[in-house]
């Protein structure tokens, strides 16, 4: 079987020359949990305390962010993490984003998304979806988002470093780890594997191969 990775240790290499840019490329796992919680929790406060929507409308909308992660989840990873640029600069780039993680797919510091990437992208997609749902939705359905995005994070790292007795577990833990060892060009999801099959991206072969754990 083909290698798909320099180290499946937890260790990795250095990104930047500059020290200060290689401490914002690395983040302990739990800094998104305490990141985004309370923004998650103060936007379904605003949604039922200060813009008086209902439960039933909280709920649907907080489920449709949750319901848009899982789509979002499954393009940014197939489309923009696994595009492979021709161009030096550009595959410098894809390096930083992706490339790291598939080069050394254990290293703790590097499976959550660091602040410096994810806040930005948390604002876009804030003023993205307050432009479409207005003043008062967005704060549902980003909240689900949120959540969507939380779940994802600390699933892909739990998925890499816990070891946890559970069927749909082990279904996610198979299906990441072909990703990273047998087959990188399929298996695009992370938190679900839904979008793999409705998008044909599921892996061609059912064989079980071997896989790192």
């Amino acid at each position: 079987m083909a290698k798909h990775f320099v180290s499946d240790k937890d260790e990795s290499v250095r990104m930047f020359k500059s020290g200060f840019m290689e401490a914002f490329s690395k983040v302990h796992f739990s800094v998104p949990l305490f990141l985004y919680l309370p923004v998650i929790s103060y936007l379904l406060y605003l949604s039922l305390a200060e813009y008086g929507l209902t439960i039933l409308t909280t709920a649907g909308y907080f489920v449709l962010g949750i319901f848009i992660w899982s789509i979002t989840e499954y393009l940014l990873h197939r489309f923009v993490f696994h595009y492979h640029p021709t161009t030096k600069w550009g595959q410098r780039i894809h390096f930083i984003m992706h490339g790291v993680h598939h080069d050394y797919p254990n290293d703790s510091f590097r499976l959550v998304l660091p602040p410096s990437v994810s806040v930005p992208l948390a604002f876009l997609f804030f003023f993205l979806f307050k432009a479409v749902a207005g003043n008062f939705l967005v704060a549902p359905l980003f909240a689900g988002f949120g959540l969507g995005y939380l779940f994802y994070d600390i699933s892909h790292y739990a998925i890499h470093h816990f070891k946890i007795d559970n069927k749909l577990w082990t279904i996610l833990k198979e299906h990441h780890m072909r990703h990273h060892y047998v087959d990188p060009d399929h298996g695009y999801g992370v938190s679900s594997t839904i979008w793999d099959h409705v998008m044909g991206t599921m892996f061609k072969s059912e064989k079980k191969e071997k896989v790192s754990s």
